[in-house]
């Protein structure tokens, strides 16, 4: 009998835990960025952060009166970057890039990021598909 008060106040205490242990949820695109502002950004790559649920694109942009902005550009996983060929090594600092997504929806410096162009003109689709982004054909995995 004590077994079992004992096993049911530790599995109660276990639920509690976990209930009080906030949740940090992947977020739709439309919960963070707007499909009504799309972004052009040409710069250099100052940071490259490949964590999880995103990888981050760290770019430095000229404003027209000729100061620096470093904008936060979100990708993909880590995971579905590298499939579709975009490794860690893809973007040295320095690299100069153009890149267009979408802005945040509290206008901030930060974009989701649907292609990232090479000066040679090669280009990385960033986005992830499937989370409310807009369906633009610019990702040939999407249906059509």
């Amino acid at each position: 009998m004590r077994a079992r008060v004992l096993i049911a106040v530790i599995g109660i205490a276990l639920i509690g835990a976990a209930v009080a242990v906030p949740v940090v949820a992947h977020h739709a695109f439309s919960a963070e960025f707007d499909a009504n502002r799309p972004l052009h950004l040409e710069g250099k790559v100052v940071k490259m952060e490949w964590i999880n649920p995103h990888a981050w694109v760290h770019v430095e942009i000229m404003n027209d009166d000729g100061t620096m902005t470093t904008w936060m550009v979100e990708g993909g996983t880590p995971n579905t970057l590298f499939r579709r060929g975009f490794t860690q090594d893809s973007l040295a600092i320095g690299t100069e890039i153009v890149v267009d997504g979408y802005q945040a929806k509290d206008g901030s410096d930060k974009m989701n990021g649907r292609d990232l162009t090479f000066k040679d003109g090669t280009k990385l689709f960033m986005g992830s598909s499937g989370t409310g982004a807009p369906t633009d054909g610019r990702d040939a995995t999407e249906p059509g």
